[in-house]
């Protein structure tokens, strides 16, 4: 997995940084997480393919987090887009898009699906043979969802001098790929485990951007690879935190700590603060490794 980080700063946009938004590289997919405002310029300028982008996720209706989807919707008509594009997210996304669309009389081109969310438990929304997506249901001021991406097992990795010793025909080599036995020249079976290795373990991220400290999420985030939580503020302002149900940078390494994930990566920071680090320092105390999260910045795992 990679992630491209567009955007991870909270509120207003200024002119080094930006509001929230994500792309997620997970197998054959590019996925959208959020779509603040300068999505389309930051995807220009870290040169991410535009077509590549077919499913968007958008966690809740504040500005920060979607005012740049009907821009970017409008843009993938003027680019000539045709594949369907499947855009999820809370109830009243579909009026808020398709309202700007009608009023600029920029209806699309293109197949456009609309997913919306009112479910209070966790649901899948998306899923294949290759990958699934889940809500996480989080504790903002506005119904809230981070999502859970998984990839699904993956095909067993054929032997290569084992087959051949064993003089396996090239027409079972499928067979063992998908985990059965094989016949060898004399007509022996040959058991699996002798001609094909395990595949590598699946991979997993959680987005969870905006939220209190909610320490329900962290059953179904349990042991997964990398998790975003955002750290709006500081613990010097954690009563701030508790008014406008955000989290500290010490509460989402609590979180992580107690999920026992992989990595945390910090972000959606206040733009109160003029550095990053004390982020970092604050986060450690309590869990590790921890990384921040800035503009233009990838991660991979």
């Amino acid at each position: 997995m990679k992630l491209t980080v567009l955007g991870c700063y909270a509120a207003t946009p200024r002119t080094l940084t930006n509001p929230t938004s994500q792309v997620l590289e997970v197998k054959s997919h590019l996925f959208l997480i959020d779509c603040g405002e300068g999505t389309q310029v930051q995807l220009r300028k870290l040169k991410l393919r535009f077509s590549k982008i077919n499913h968007i996720f958008i966690s809740h209706l504040h500005g920060d987090h979607f005012f740049g989807l009907p821009g970017l919707v409008a843009t993938f008509r003027l680019l000539g887009r045709i594949n369907p594009l499947h855009i999820y997210g809370p109830k009243g996304i579909k009026e808020a898009v398709t309202l700007l669309l009608k009023l600029g009389d920029s209806w699309t081109n293109y197949p456009l699906h609309f997913y919306e969310l009112t479910d209070k438990n966790s649901v899948v929304v998306f899923e294949d043979q290759q990958v699934q997506v889940t809500t996480i249901p989080l504790d903002h001021r506005i119904y809230t969802n981070g999502f859970l991406i998984q990839e699904k097992i993956g095909p067993r990795t054929l032997n290569a001098i084992a087959v051949e010793a064993h003089g396996i025909d090239r027409c079972y080599f499928q067979n063992i790929k998908d985990g059965k036995d094989a016949p060898n020249a004399a007509g022996t079976l040959i058991a699996n485990s002798l001609l094909s290795f395990d595949p590598t373990g699946p991979k997993s991220y959680a987005y969870c951007s905006d939220t209190a400290y909610f320490p329900a999420i962290i059953s179904q985030i349990k042991g997964v690879n990398a998790l975003y939580h955002e750290s709006t503020f500081l613990e010097s302002e954690a009563a701030l935190a508790t008014k406008t149900k955000h989290a500290t940078a010490k509460q989402a390494a609590q979180i992580a700590l107690e999920a026992g994930v992989g990595k945390l990566i910090l972000g959606h920071y206040s733009t109160r603060y003029v550095g990053l680090e004390a982020f970092k320092e604050e986060a450690e105390t309590i869990f590790s490794p921890v990384v921040l999260a800035d503009d233009g910045l990838s991660f991979e795992w």
